[in-house]
C-alpha cells in the first residue's frame, strides 16, 4: 500500500474514532466538557499530583537536618546519608513531574483535536448554508481559539490539587517549626488573594473583546463579495493593539505587586528569624528552612494564580466557541 493510501486509512480511522464524540453537542459548561474528555484520565492525573506534592515536602526537612547536623558537628557519614536521601527525593520528584506533564499534554491535545474536529464536522454538514460570518468564525476557532481551551483540559483539575497541596503541606510544616515566623509567610498571600480576582475580572472583559474583534477581522478577510475598506480593517487592528496593551498592563502590574509582596515576606523572615536565632529560640537551620519554604511556595502560588487566570479566561473562550458551534448546528436544522 502506498504512503498516501496509508495516510488516507489513518485519517478515516481517526474520523471513525472521533465520531461518537463529535455526534454529541458541546456541553454547556466548561466543567462538563472537561469531564466528557475523560474522567478516568483526570483521576490518574489527580493521583499523580497528590503523590508529587507528598514527595515534594520531604526535601525541606532533609535540608534542615543537614544544616543543623553540620553546625552541631554530626558525623560525616550521617550527613552523606542525608545527602543521598535528598538526591533520591529530588530524582523521584522530577520523575513524577515528568510523567505528569507528558500525561497532561496528551489530555490537552486530545481536547484540542476534538474541538477542531467538531467545528470541521459542523462545517461539512452545513456547506450550503455557510455565510462569510460563519467561515470567519470557523477559521478563528480551528486555527487559534481551540488551542488554549483544549490546552486547559490537561491541567484543569490536577493543577489546583497539586499546587494547593504543596501550599498546604509546606505551610503546615512551617507552622509546625515556628508558628509566629509562619505569620510572615501567610501575610504574603492575603493581599494577593484580594487583588487577583479583581484584576482578573478586568482582564476577562478585554479577552472577550479581543476574541470578538479577531473574529470580525477574520470575517472580512474571507468576504470576497462585500469587503470593507482597508481603513475599516485598520481600525480593528488598532483596537486589537489597544486591547492587548491593556491586558499586558493589568497582567504585569499584578505580577509586580506579587513579587513585591514576596520580597516583603523574605524581609520579615530575615528580621524575625534573625531575632529568634540571636535570642536562642530557634536554630539557624529553621531560618534556612523558612527561606527555602517561602521560595518553594512562591512557584506553586504563582502557578495557582496562573491557573485561576486560565480558568476565568478559558470559561469566556469556551462559551464563545460553544455559542458559535450551537449557531452552526441551528443553521443546519
Amino acid at each position: 500500500m502506498s504512503s498516501e493510501g496509508k495516510k488516507h486509512d489513518a485519517t478515516a480511522k481517526l474520523a471513525e474514532d472521533l465520531e461518537p464524540y463529535i455526534a454529541e453537542a458541546m456541553p454547556r459548561r466548561l466543567s462538563e466538557f472537561i469531564w466528557m474528555m475523560g474522567r478516568g484520565h483526570q483521576a490518574i492525573l489527580v493521583l499523580l499530583s497528590v503523590l508529587l506534592f507528598a514527595v515534594g515536602i520531604l526535601p525541606l526537612e532533609v535540608q534542615r537536618r543537614i544544616i543543623n547536623g553540620a553546625t552541631k558537628e554530626t558525623s560525616l557519614n550521617s550527613i552523606i546519608v542525608l545527602v543521598f536521601i535528598y538526591l533520591a527525593l529530588v530524582l523521584s520528584e522530577g520523575g513524577i513531574k515528568l510523567i505528569l506533564n507528558v500525561y497532561r499534554g496528551w489530555m490537552s491535545e486530545v481536547s484540542v483535536r476534538w474541538l477542531r474536529m467538531a467545528v470541521i464536522d459542523a462545517r461539512e454538514h452545513n456547506r450550503d448554508q455557510r455565510t462569510t460570518l460563519a467561515e470567519g468564525v470557523e477559521m478563528s476557532i480551528v486555527l487559534a481559539e481551540a488551542d488554549p481551551v483544549g490546552g486547559f483540559v490537561g491541567t484543569s483539575i490536577s493543577e489546583p490539587i497539586l499546587q494547593a497541596g504543596v501550599l498546604l503541606a509546606v505551610g503546615s510544616y512551617m507552622i509546625y517549626l515556628q508558628p509566629f515566623l509562619a505569620l510572615a509567610v501567610i501575610a504574603v498571600f492575603v493581599p494577593q488573594a484580594i487583588l487577583v480576582p479583581i484584576l482578573q475580572g478586568k482582564i476577562n472583559q478585554r479577552v472577550k473583546t479581543k476574541i470578538t474583534v479577531t473574529r470580525h477581522l477574520s470575517e472580512e478577510m474571507v468576504d470576497h463579495i462585500s469587503p470593507k475598506s482597508p481603513r475599516h480593517q485598520a481600525a480593528r487592528v488598532q483596537r486589537l493593539f489597544a486591547t492587548n496593551m491593556s491586558i499586558y498592563r493589568l497582567k504585569y502590574t499584578l505580577n509586580f505587586l506579587m513579587n513585591l509582596l514576596f520580597q516583603l515576606g523574605y524581609a520579615g523572615i530575615f528580621a524575625l528569624g534573625g531575632y529568634y536565632v540571636i535570642t536562642g529560640r530557634i536554630e539557624i537551620g529553621t531560618v534556612v528552612a523558612f527561606i527555602a519554604g517561602l521560595n518553594k511556595v512562591s512557584d506553586p502560588w504563582g502557578a495557582l494564580v496562573d491557573w485561576y487566570r486560565d480558568l476565568r479566561v478559558t470559561q469566556v473562550k469556551y462559551e464563545l466557541i460553544r455559542d458559535a458551534n450551537a449557531a452552526a448546528s441551528e443553521d443546519n436544522r
